[in-house]
């Protein structure tokens, strides 16, 4: 039988590889005398875990044997914008999230539409 291992540090490596701004953009670049470098929030979690038995464990006498282990992660990267170096200085250019600003402006007009529907009911009452 083959003794096998378990190496929590190369499942850490991978993680540490893969929880970077990389993941958004890519590397900063320079361009005509422009620098940019991208900015993004990374946040991940990992965990591992390996356990062993080895013993008389089972009802009928027999001798039993195990092993196991396992990981893994998970990683969000979410742009956030990048900064533009030149010879005029540095300036902040942040990413739009559409998204976000069609949801804002949905929840707005949920909360609008709420507030007359109310006060309808309230005035209809009287």
């Amino acid at each position: 039988m083959t003794e096998r291992t378990f190496d929590p540090a190369a499942l850490l490596r991978a993680a540490a590889d893969t929880l970077s701004v990389r993941r958004a953009f890519g590397e900063a670049y320079e361009h005509d005398g422009v620098l940019v470098v991208p900015v993004a929030r990374v946040s991940g979690a990992t965990g591992t875990g390996a356990g062993g038995a080895l013993g008389d464990t089972s009802v009928d006498g027999a001798r039993a044997t195990g092993d196991g282990g396992g990981g893994g992660w998970a990683t969000h990267v979410r742009p956030l914008g990048v900064v533009v170096v030149d010879g005029r200085g540095a300036r902040w250019s942040p990413v739009v999230d559409v998204d976000r600003a069609i949801l804002g402006g949905q929840v707005a007009l949920a909360a609008v539409a709420s507030a007359c529907a109310f006060a309808w009911a309230v005035r209809r009452r009287r």
